[in-house]
């Protein structure tokens, strides 16, 4: 066991650049993820890594064992935890990256009963409306939309991405009715920056009949969070570009009112991510089941639609 908890510390700190951020996927402390490298490099005769202050990279020699024991490690660890689950039930720490928002919302409301059913599994959620590399930063699982489907992770599409115009009752009344895109220039727009470019991205309105309109609001006001954009425009400051599931609370409460009904932006899936593996952790298993039954059952794929009758 202490050449697999060798080996285990020597990859995670080779995928994540250091022993600190090793120790943080593994909960251990940075000097036990080195002593634990140190030993390894005893056992094998060899040195793995070059160390510095700044930085840690792999000898040669640290690459050729990393390409020969990283598929082979990963794959024994889940059988030894997938053997271990028969009789005990799926164990272990689950470390999912999800957003903000959606994921106080429609995410921790499913976590009651999944703990209930596996009690074993302890979640370590992060909440960012960054996509993640799954990988290289030690997810099991992660949601969201628009992730670069890199080599090794694979999407379960759960509901359509669509992004509606919203603004409040009160600006509403402030303003002549837009009743076509073009209606929308000169209003206060409260727009969201991309996580990935810092920038606003040009969105194109699809039309449900098939046509297409460029948005062309003013950007009054730019965020880098849909609650923050959502309870602005709940304050009247102008018309939000959203995705239905972060409009969704505000439009049931009567808060946000729907914008141009009939056009809206196609943005993909929503999705859930995690490792393309043949044989995942029964800890990620079950939980990917869990969220794609509980989407099944709440009705979510129909309710984050643009048209479903409660956005209209």
């Amino acid at each position: 066991m202490d050449t697999l908890n060798g080996m285990v510390c020597f990859l995670r700190s080779a995928e994540s650049g250091s022993f600190a951020n090793a120790a943080r996927r593994l909960g251990l402390t940075p000097a036990a993820v080195g002593k634990n490298v140190a030993r390894l490099e005893a056992e094998l005769g060899v040195r793995l890594f070059q160390r510095s202050t700044r930085r840690l990279s792999l000898t040669e020699a640290g690459e050729a064992f990393r390409l020969e024991v990283a598929g082979s490690l990963d794959h024994l660890q889940v059988a030894l935890a997938n053997a271990r689950a028969h009789t005990a039930g799926p164990m272990g720490v689950l470390r999912i990256s999800l957003p903000n928002a959606f994921g106080r919302e429609y995410i921790v409301p499913m976590l009651g009963d999944f703990l209930r059913a596996y009690p074993g599994v302890r979640p370590d959620w992060h909440f960012d409306n960054r996509p993640v590399d799954l990988i290289a930063e030690g997810f099991d699982v992660a949601l969201g939309g628009g992730f670069d489907l890199r080599p090794g992770v694979v999407a379960r599409a759960l509901a359509p991405a669509h992004r509606i115009l919203v603004a409040s009752p009160a600006y509403l009344a402030s303003i002549p009715t837009p009743e076509t895109p073009a209606d929308l220039a000169g209003r206060d727009g409260i727009l969201i920056r991309s996580p990935q470019t810092g920038r606003i991205r040009d969105w194109m309105l699809t039309h449900r009949k098939g046509a297409q309109a460029s948005i062309e609001l003013d950007s009054r006001i730019v965020f880098d969070d849909p609650d923050a954009t959502c309870q602005a425009a709940a304050m009247g400051m102008g018309i939000a570009l959203l995705a239905v599931q972060s409009a969704l609370p505000w439009i049931e409460r009567g808060a946000l009112r729907r914008v141009l009904p009939d056009w809206w932006v196609e943005g993909g899936n929503l999705s859930i991510y995690y490792s393309a593996q043949k044989m995942l952790p029964q800890k990620t298993r079950v939980f990917i089941d869990h969220v794609v039954e509980t989407f099944k059952r709440q009705n979510l794929a129909a309710r984050f639609s643009a048209t479903h009758p409660v956005v209209m």
